[in-house]
C-alpha cells in the first residue's frame, strides 16, 4: 500500500448505480411484467417474494408491508405489545427501532452494547427486565447477528417475544440459523441502501408462526382479512408490487453479493489491522457476517472524517447521538454517562465506503487516507 494519497480519487460509501449495471435488463423486465399486468398492491410478485423470502430464511411465513420501520411496528404489534408494555432495545441504532416500540404506546428501555461488535449485550438485557417487560429487540446491527442464545433462554425464562431486527443484517447467520429465523419475528427492510434493497421503501416480517401471520396480514391491511370488514385497528401497510418485482432479481444475487461484501471486508482488514489507532470490526464468531456496513472505530472522528471526505472518501456516523439522549426520550431521564460504552461508540464509530463491487484499488485508496487521516 502506498504511504502516501498521491492522487485525489472519489470513494462513495455506497454506489447503487455500479449494482444497477449488472442487472438493468432482468429489472427492467420486472417491471414491464407488472406494469403489463396493471396489479400493483398485493399480487403474484408480492406472493413469489414472500415465499422466496420466507424459504432463504428458514421460516414458514413471510408478510410483505410497506417498510422495515412498519416490519417493526406490525411485529411488536402481532406480538401482542401495547400500552404499558415495556420493550428492551439497544441505545445503539437507528431510531427506528425504539420509535416503532413508542409507536404502539409501549416504552423503550435502552440496554448497553458490547464494545467489540457493538451489538447488544445478552448481560445488560437481564439487568433491564422488569415485571412489566414483554420484548425484547436484538439489532444484528452492521451485518452481524446478536449473540442470540442467551438472549433466547432469558426471553424464555421470563415469558418475552423476541423480535428481531434485521434491517442491515439478511443473510447473516448464528450457528447454523439465519438472522430472523430465531425470534418470535424478523423484520427486514427493503431501504435502498441495504444489502438487499428496493427502488423505494419496503419491507417484510418473517414467522414460523401461522397464528401470527395471519395476524401480521390482517394489521398491514387496516385490521382486516375479509373486505371491507375490520376487526381491530390496522394500518395501510402493503408492500407493492413493484417493489417486490425487482427484490425477487435483487434476492438471487444477494449471496453473491454479501461474499463480496466479506472478501472487501477481509482487504480492508489487511491493511487495518497493524495500525494501533484504527479499532477494526470486531466478530463475534459465532457465524457470518454480511457487513451491511463496515465501521471502524477512531478517537477525533469528526476531525478524521472530515480529512477523509477532504480527500474524496465518502464515510457515515452509524450513529452520533445514542437512543437514551434524543430529544425524543428527555422525559425519560435519560443521562450522559448511563450507557458509556454506547456513548464511547457514538463518538467514535465511522462506517467506511462499502458495497460489492468496491475495488481492490477504492480500498486501499480509502485505507491511505484514513491511515493519514488518524495520523494527523
Amino acid at each position: 500500500m502506498a504511504t502516501a494519497v498521491k492522487s485525489l480519487m472519489s470513494v462513495p460509501i455506497l454506489d447503487l448505480k455500479a449494482q444497477y449495471v449488472t442487472i438493468k435488463e432482468e429489472v427492467r423486465a420486472a417491471i414491464d411484467s407488472v406494469l403489463e399486468r396493471q396489479h400493483f398492491i398485493l399480487g403474484p410478485e408480492v406472493r413469489a417474494l414472500e415465499k422466496e423470502i420466507a424459504d432463504y430464511c428458514g421460516v414458514k411465513h413471510a408478510v410483505g408491508v410497506a417498510s422495515g420501520t412498519d416490519a417493526l411496528i406490525l411485529g411488536l404489534r402481532a406480538c401482542g405489545i401495547g400500552p404499558g408494555d415495556e420493550v428492551i432495545v439497544p441505545s445503539f441504532t437507528f431510531i427506528a427501532t425504539a420509535d416503532a416500540v413508542s409507536a404502539l404506546g409501549a416504552k423503550p428501555v435502552f440496554a448497553e452494547i458490547e464494545s467489540d461488535t457493538m451489538n447488544l449485550d445478552p448481560m445488560s438485557i437481564a439487568k433491564a427486565i422488569t415485571s412489566r417487560t414483554k420484548a425484547i429487540v436484538p439489532v444484528h446491527l452492521y451485518g452481524q447477528c446478536v449473540d442470540m442464545d442467551p438472549l433466547l433462554a432469558l426471553a424464555k425464562a421470563h415469558g418475552l417475544k423476541v423480535v428481531e431486527d434485521t434491517a442491515q443484517a439478511i443473510g447473516s447467520t448464528y450457528k447454523g440459523r439465519q438472522a430472523a429465523s430465531m425470534g418470535d419475528v424478523g423484520c427486514i427492510s427493503f431501504f435502498p441502501s441495504k444489502n438487499l434493497g428496493g427502488y423505494g421503501d419496503g419491507g417484510m416480517v418473517v414467522t414460523n408462526s401461522e397464528e401470527t401471520a395471519r395476524r401480521l396480514i390482517s394489521l398491514r391491511a387496516h385490521g382486516s382479512v375479509k373486505k371491507y370488514f375490520s376487526e381491530e385497528q390496522g394500518w395501510n401497510s402493503r408492500l407493492d408490487e413493484l417493489q417486490a418485482a425487482i427484490l425477487r432479481v435483487k434476492l438471487r444475487r444477494l449471496d453473491q453479493w454479501n461474499s463480496a461484501r466479506r472478501a472487501a471486508a477481509g482487504h480492508y482488514d489487511r491493511l487495518l489491522q497493524n495500525n494501533s489507532e484504527i479499532l477494526i470490526p470486531g466478530r463475534n464468531g459465532f457465524g457470518e457476517h454480511v457487513f451491511h456496513q463496515y465501521t471502524v472505530r477512531v478517537q477525533q472522528r469528526d476531525a478524521v472524517q472530515k480529512r477523509l471526505a477532504d480527500g474524496g472518501v465518502t464515510t457515515v456516523v452509524y450513529y452520533p447521538t445514542p437512543i437514551h439522549l434524543q430529544p425524543i426520550y428527555a422525559s425519560f431521564g435519560g443521562r450522559p454517562g448511563d450507557l458509556p460504552i454506547t456513548e464511547s461508540a457514538c463518538d467514535q464509530a465511522l462506517s467506511l465506503p462499502m458495497f460489492p463491487e468496491i475495488t481492490a484499488e477504492q480500498i486501499e485508496y480509502v485505507c491511505d487516507a484514513l491511515q493519514q487521516a488518524v495520523k494527523a
